[in-house]
């Protein structure tokens, strides 16, 4: 038990480390990227006002149709997710973000959220 305690502590200690250099503006709001086992979960926030603008996930009701269409790894749904939550931020107005990967390297599903936002159009 002692050793998930660490883990914890050292998980916290990277995401502050982030996040003390990130502050989402109401120009430039934070993305921020969350992810278990199975699914993988974004918002995007203003911490100026203490909002979550825009939210998508794997789990999100209205995406699980399309989102059987999508073929591959969890990856691939991170990209795909990714690409939404573009739509869903330009949608609202927004183009340019921070992205704020937590405590997760820049590697993997969080790489390839921020490679769908890319490609959905937004900038970081």
């Amino acid at each position: 038990m002692k050793s998930q305690h660490k883990k914890n502590v050292r998980a916290l200690r990277r995401r502050r480390h982030v996040r003390k250099h990130l502050r989402g503006t109401t120009e430039r709001p934070r993305l921020t990227v969350f992810r278990s086992h199975k699914n993988i979960y974004c918002q995007i926030i203003d911490d100026s006002e203490h909002k979550t603008l825009v939210s998508c996930s794997s789990r999100d009701v209205d995406l699980q149709e399309p989102l059987k269409g999508v073929e591959g790894t969890k990856r691939d749904i991170a990209q795909w997710i990714g690409e939404r939550i573009a739509e869903k931020a330009k949608a609202n107005g927004i183009e340019r973000v921070a992205f704020d990967r937590g405590s997760y390297r820049f590697h993997g599903r969080v790489k390839a959220v921020a490679e769908g936002a890319r490609k959905g159009g937004l900038s970081f």
